[in-house]
């Protein structure tokens, strides 16, 4: 998270970081991945899938699975009408990427959304732009649909909350994307003593207080949003498939350590009872041909995939369509937060199952250490202006933001 690095530290943090896009950029792709986006697609589907079983006889899915391109969950207002990119295109992109995470972009140093949003391009993982510009492939023009009249209003009750508690900070002053949509007014909000509209949740999303630790992000608690899981620039995206008879689990490795497991049920018996909410969901499968399809129900209200909590539905499609490759699937629904269904595609390719490739026990620091540590530095600072020494916490902003991704043309 916001590591406390010595002067000589941090340099090599930045080089390596430097060098890393260098050479992420100066990678040849293979033969396969040179390919038009369409005829790759047909390469990697045309192996002997159907001869991949287990020895009890079912589909094998088995492996240490990525996907290795960066592809935009929404297409880019650009691209359009492009369902793929050209590989002049891909080029251009890789070269622009490799520019800006490279030179490691930041904001004026010693400012506070500079300190806030204190990532270098270290902590992150830059991959070569993928064929397709988006992961949505229905609706057909690559997009989230339109948001119901009752969830923009949700939406709009937790923006507005959380711009009150940055209004009087540089953030608004300054016009910051932090403060997108929000106005600077120098009085503190009075709004910093109420609880927010919804329980706060958002993997990246913070409140500009420290409360408690529920006024941060989930990455910041160790905890992830859950399904469905399209990775992130932050530390990458794995998953490891393990089948027995009867049972299917899978581990996710991902992001800054916010790892964790589930399990499909195979046994064809229905979901929980609807009383029974959990923070990943509750995962029914069954195989239809060579595909695993899952049905995911029951979620917690506490997590949020894009404003959708507890109605949100999945139905997910692993198909493994080749000795390396294996193709996900996922139908999302919620009819109280969308105006309908909408689905997204990615493409994985098997990693090596040698050790350490994967790490099964979560070790995310942020929580365990950078919280109790952020939470103890919001009381610092309000007792010394208590005693009239430093400026009022509530005109800082800390919540920050990661100039790089910002400015990522692949966004």
């Amino acid at each position: 998270m916001r590591g406390r690095f010595s002067g000589s530290m941090l340099a090599v943090a930045i080089g390596a970081a430097a060098v890393s896009a260098v050479i992420s950029h100066s990678i040849t792709r293979t033969a396969a991945q040179a390919l038009p986006p369409q005829a790759a697609e047909g390469k990697a589907g045309a192996g002997s899938a159907s001869a991949l079983k287990t020895p009890w006889g079912e589909p094998d899915l088995q492996g240490i699975w990525t996907d290795e391109f960066d592809t935009p969950l929404q297409r880019p207002a650009k691209y359009a009408n492009e369902e793929f990119f050209t590989e002049a295109q891909r080029e251009e992109l890789d070269r622009q990427r490799g520019a800006l995470f490279g030179s490691d972009p930041r904001q004026e140093r010693g400012t506070a959304i500079d300190v806030g949003g204190a990532y270098n391009t270290a902590f992150l993982t830059i991959k070569h732009t993928g064929p397709r510009t988006s992961l949505i492939v229905d609706p057909p023009n690559g997009r989230i649909p339109p948001q119901t009249p009752e969830a923009q209003r949700a939406a709009a009750a937790d923006r507005e909350f959380r711009l009150a508690l940055l209004q009087s900070t540089d953030a608004c002053k300054n016009k910051e994307p932090a403060c997108a949509g929000g106005k600077y007014d120098p009085t503190p909000s009075p709004r910093f003593a109420e609880l927010p509209p919804r329980y706060h949740t958002g993997n990246f999303v913070r409140l500009n207080r420290s409360d408690g630790p529920e006024d941060d992000g989930l990455a910041d608690r160790c905890l992830h949003s859950g399904l469905p899981e399209f990775g992130s620039l932050f530390g990458g995206s794995f998953r490891r498939i393990v089948q027995t008879p009867g049972g299917i689990t899978m581990f996710y490795d991902m992001n800054q350590g916010q790892g964790w497991q589930r399990n499909i049920v195979m046994n064809g018996s229905p979901h929980l009872p609807a009383s029974i909410r959990q923070w990943f969901g509750d995962s029914r499968g069954h195989w239809e041909g060579d595909t695993l399809v899952i049905d995911v129900t029951n979620f917690s209200p506490k997590t949020d995939f894009f404003g959708s909590r507890e109605n949100l539905h999945l139905v997910e499609r692993w198909t493994r369509t080749g000795p390396k490759t294996l193709q996900y699937e996922v139908t999302i629904e919620d009819p109280t937060v969308w105006t309908r269904p909408w689905t997204a595609k990615q493409e994985f390719a098997k990693q090596s199952d040698e050790e350490n490739r994967i790490y099964y026990e979560p070790r995310c620091i942020e929580g365990n250490f950078g919280l109790p540590g952020l939470l103890h530095g919001r009381r610092a600072e309000e007792k010394a202006f208590a005693e009239g020494r430093g400026p009022d916490p509530r005109t800082m902003d800390s919540v920050g933001g990661v100039l790089s991704v910002q400015q990522d043309p692949l966004q």
